[in-house]
């Protein structure tokens, strides 16, 4: 076996003017941990939701997890980009996330519910995490996550829309 499939990951010293870069990516991780919890639970709640607004409720939530899956690439890469690594455990991720399961399969109107508070959840987080990216003068990750403040904010907004 050669030396470069023997080797180890590790955190890489990448200067490119970004300072408090252990800051940003606690936030990073913090977006990336709810960014896929919440893939998993809309696919779930797409895969089971029942009732009169089946079609629409599975319709937004296969557009949501769609748009967070490509997100949650998106968000580990930034991570790499500032010299760390991303998350590589499942019990990390949702250890680090806000968003929680339900004991049991709620009603369709309480998995709208549920997620649009996970979105506004989530959305609290990010904001935090935006504010770390511009003290530490890193404009990139302010402007990733502030892309994705922009999509949990509409997300929550139509789901409650849809809830009521």
């Amino acid at each position: 076996m050669s030396d470069a499939l023997k080797a180890v990951p590790k955190a890489d010293s990448i200067d490119t003017g970004v300072e408090k870069v252990s800051a940003i990516v606690k936030g990073l991780n913090a977006a990336l941990a709810d960014t896929y919890c919440l893939v998993f639970k809309s696919h779930a709640y797409h895969w089971n939701v029942e009732g009169p607004l089946f079609h629409s409720i599975h319709v937004l939530t296969e557009s949501h997890y769609t748009n967070l899956f490509a997100a949650a690439d998106e968000l580990a890469e930034r991570i790499r980009a500032l010299g760390q690594l991303a998350p590589s455990q499942l019990a990390e991720i949702t250890a680090g996330s806000c968003v929680k399961d339900k004991a049991k399969l709620p009603s369709a109107q309480q998995m709208v519910e549920d997620l649009a508070s996970d979105h506004e959840a989530v959305a609290k987080r990010m904001h935090k995490a935006i504010e770390a990216a511009e003290d530490g003068g890193d404009p990139v990750t302010a402007d990733l996550l502030t892309a994705r403040c922009a999509f949990h904010e509409k997300a929550a907004w139509m789901l409650r829309a849809t809830a009521k």
